[in-house]
């Protein structure tokens, strides 16, 4: 016993498909080629070095900031017994501030080599792919 399928088929009219093709493009993953992914992948390895270093001076320049005050002002009488002793405290923690904070451009400069080091073989790959 055979079956008779029938079916019903609609096309849409050409305002229709763009429309439906707009509509599409909204949830649609975008397109990326591969001259954008390069320089995507180029500009990530300043960004997360630039990112950390800026974090380390900032915590560096508060520490010292917080050893200048500790130093010049009478907050350091708050704290501890003498004048003297507020002084040198205030001068250490200024001195440790300055060190975290000159740590930044070497830790800049580690985080891009490594990030260039991991990164390599995909610019490599899309270079070679780009310059055929």
């Amino acid at each position: 016993m055979e079956e008779n399928k029938e079916g019903f088929s609609y096309s849409y009219s050409a305002k229709e498909q763009d429309e439906l093709k707009r509509i599409r493009e909204k949830y649609a993953p975008p397109a990326e080629d591969k001259m954008q992914r390069l320089i995507k992948l180029d500009k990530s390895v300043g960004k997360k070095a630039t990112a950390w270093a800026i974090a380390i001076g900032v915590i560096g320049a508060i520490i010292m900031g917080i050893g200048m005050s500790l130093t010049m002002t009478d907050m350091g009488s708050y704290f501890f017994s003498s004048d003297e002793l507020a002084l040198t405290v205030g001068i250490i923690v200024g001195i440790v501030g300055m060190a975290i904070a000159a740590c930044a451009y070497p830790i800049y400069t580690g985080i891009v080599k490594s990030e260039r080091k991991r990164i390599a073989p995909e610019i490599i790959r899309i270079t070679d792919e780009l310059m055929k």
